[in-house]
């Protein structure tokens, strides 16, 4: 196979592969699993979580203050099977950029610093288990993961242009693109907030989907909400913020989703008035009212576990529709293209 088609093949391997690490992430803390191996990297002392009763029961001595639930061991190893899996291919396309770093063209910084990045990412998948889901490691474990997809489509698109340099013409960049860039720190900073929401087990904090409670019964206590517990040592599952810290959190959420609202609205607009097409930007403003018809969905409906997950999914494919977007800023010259295709 061909150097640049074998690259191409990986990226978009790799692509794939972070998306599903991703979303078995979110399942997995949806799912209260994120403790189902309470040692790392293996799981109560084993690289496979053993089959048999009796094996199960040594495992379980070895822990006998976390119980010993084999589906979420399960779903929590397969989670970190397909985490090292992407290491792996995250060192290939590290080491075939390294291999082209005396190609300009070729996004060498950026397959190394993808890297250095997935490392750092492992050892915060490290700390989730160790420091027993202390919900600030919990959080960047979340925004580390969305990082390393959204590097990862953003280097396919720059591989994709490294191969078709020869063949395309770009004759301008379409104005506005600032606005993109505005728009994925805004929806970047919410789902933060929501990683932050999810860690402190917030989600249930309001039962009211307009205020977070009828009658106005429950206070908003901002300062312990955004006060970042540090104790290590004590088991963080189930959250130990008080209801008034937590509705807090949940409130600031939900304003977060308005701010999300406006900026791509105004994004949109300013798109729309600097000649970029109307499909994709459409698509994404429908993209953010289905993901804020989600979250009203989870508050009426207790955070249910389909629900949650959609919910999850939704900031996903979001953020990734606006990486996507960022990469269509260049305006081709197709009768350019085409010369070149009769003649280069």
């Amino acid at each position: 196979m061909p150097r640049r088609s074998l690259t191409v093949l990986l990226i978009n391997v790799a692509v794939v592969l972070a998306l599903l690490v991703v979303m078995l992430g979110g399942w997995t803390r949806i799912n209260d699993a994120g403790l189902g191996c309470p040692d790392w990297p293996g799981c109560y002392g084993h690289i496979v979580l053993p089959g048999s009763e009796q094996a199960l029961a040594e495992a379980q001595a070895l822990y006998p203050d976390q119980p010993l639930l084999a589906a979420k061991g399960w779903l929590e190893m397969v989670h970190r099977y397909a985490a090292s899996s992407l290491g792996l291919l995250m060192l290939a396309l590290a080491w075939l950029g390294w291999k082209r770093r005396r190609d300009g063209r070729y996004p060498t910084r950026l397959s190394i610093a993808l890297l250095c990045l997935v490392c750092l990412q492992g050892a915060f998948g490290m700390w989730t288990v160790t420091l027993k889901l202390l919900p600030l490691v919990v959080t960047l474990h979340l925004l580390g993961g969305l990082a390393i997809l959204s590097f990862l489509v953003l280097l396919r698109f720059r591989i994709l242009r490294w191969q078709q340099a020869a063949r395309l013409a770009p004759v301008h960049q379409r104005q506005g693109k600032g606005w993109i860039t505005l728009a994925t720190l805004v929806l970047f900073g919410q789902i933060a907030l929501g990683g932050w929401t999810s860690a402190n087990y917030a989600g249930w904090a309001c039962t009211d989907w307009l205020q977070c409670e009828r009658g106005g019964g429950v206070s908003l206590d901002f300062a312990t909400g955004f006060t970042p517990a540090l104790e290590t040592g004590p088991n963080y599952q189930g959250g130990h913020m008080p209801r008034d810290a937590r509705a807090a959190v949940q409130m600031t959420h939900r304003a977060g989703a308005v701010l999300v609202l406006l900026v791509v609205g105004v994004m949109t607009w300013r798109l729309r008035k600097a000649g970029w097409p109307r499909a994709p930007l459409i698509t994404i403003g429908l993209l953010v009212v289905l993901q804020i018809a989600l979250g009203i969905a989870n508050i009426i409906y207790a955070v249910p576990i389909p629900l949650a997950m959609a919910h999850h999914g939704g900031a996903v494919v979001l953020l990734l529709s606006l990486v996507w977007l960022s990469q269509q800023d260049l305006v081709v010259d197709k009768e350019a293209v085409y010369a070149c295709a009769q003649s280069c």
